[in-house]
């Protein structure tokens, strides 16, 4: 094995939701390794953020400054990006969202929002890209980000949730579906990361100065529930979509891969105050 086992040197990408958080990690993550880039994101300061960002790292870039949820603008950006780089080889479908409410308090508008943005926008950009994909001859990586509530229960995120393991089991049968023209398809599933969303950052080029920073309190949570002991960071999930994205992960398809610190395998296990792991109701104190 060698360093060109995991360049993606003269390859092209489509990232959405790719001008913050882990659509923003992946976006750089594939540039540093090759890629040009197209970004999407609802947010244009983003976007021109971001193109800014890969030219330095010597790749080509183009901001596609798209709201997701408009299926047909979707899928021109997806045309854009592959007539502007002649080619389009990896797709990471990484745009999506949740505020947390209790599913009677929830409005046919609410639950449509949720199912538009983390599960339609999906189906639009791969169905605009694979075909893309087959004519180039060249097979392809299709990297959905998941989530790790796609195969629990969440409790106040269940439309969310139901999206999630949707995208999961359309990670598995697209793979079948698409390994004939070799299409790889995969996800990744993070749990809580620090990206600009959950730290209060909403607008606006991103600026870790402007990022609420966790109590003591709230880190101590963290460290309890997640077994390294931490949140994800960004750049975490970039690096296992680059793999996917690789000629390392030739043989790797339908497969959904936890990037949580150990969170889901806890399953419900938590740290108690000694450090010691327990199952609730046994007290955590």
């Amino acid at each position: 094995m060698d360093t060109t086992d995991i360049s993606l040197a003269g390859t092209a990408a489509f990232v959405t939701g790719g001008g913050g958080g882990i659509g923003r990690s992946a976006a750089l993550c594939l540039a540093d390794m090759g890629a040009d880039v197209a970004v999407v994101d609802a947010i244009p300061e983003r976007c021109e953020q971001m193109v800014g960002e890969i030219e330095k790292r010597g790749r080509k870039a183009v901001a596609l400054p798209v709201n997701v949820m408009d299926v047909g603008a979707l899928q021109d950006a997806v045309k854009a990006a592959a007539d502007t780089f002649g080619r389009l080889d990896v797709l990471v479908n990484n745009a999506g969202g949740v505020t947390r409410r209790s599913f009677l308090d929830l409005q046919e508008k609410n639950w449509r929002r949720h199912i538009d943005l983390n599960l339609v926008s999906n189906l639009a950009a791969t169905q605009a890209a694979a075909p893309v994909m087959i004519e180039g001859g060249r097979g392809g990586s299709i990297i959905n980000v998941s989530s790790i509530e796609g195969s629990r229960a969440a409790p106040g995120y269940a439309v969310y949730a139901a999206c999630k393991a949707g995208v999961d089991n359309l990670t598995r049968s697209l793979a079948l579906e698409f390994s004939e023209h070799g299409i790889r398809v995969n996800a990744i599933a993070p749990d809580y990361t620090r990206t600009p969303g959950t730290s209060g950052q909403f607008t606006g080029p991103v600026d870790e100065s402007k990022w609420h920073q966790p109590t003591p309190e709230q880190r101590e949570v963290i460290r309890r529930r997640i077994p390294l002991g931490r949140a994800g960071l960004e750049e975490e999930c970039g690096r296992v979509v680059v793999f996917l994205a690789s000629p390392m992960a030739s043989y790797v398809t339908g497969t959904i891969i936890p990037v949580d610190g150990g969170a889901w395998a806890s399953s419900g296990w938590v740290r108690s105050s000694t450090n010691d792991w327990i199952l609730p109701p046994e007290s955590a104190d």
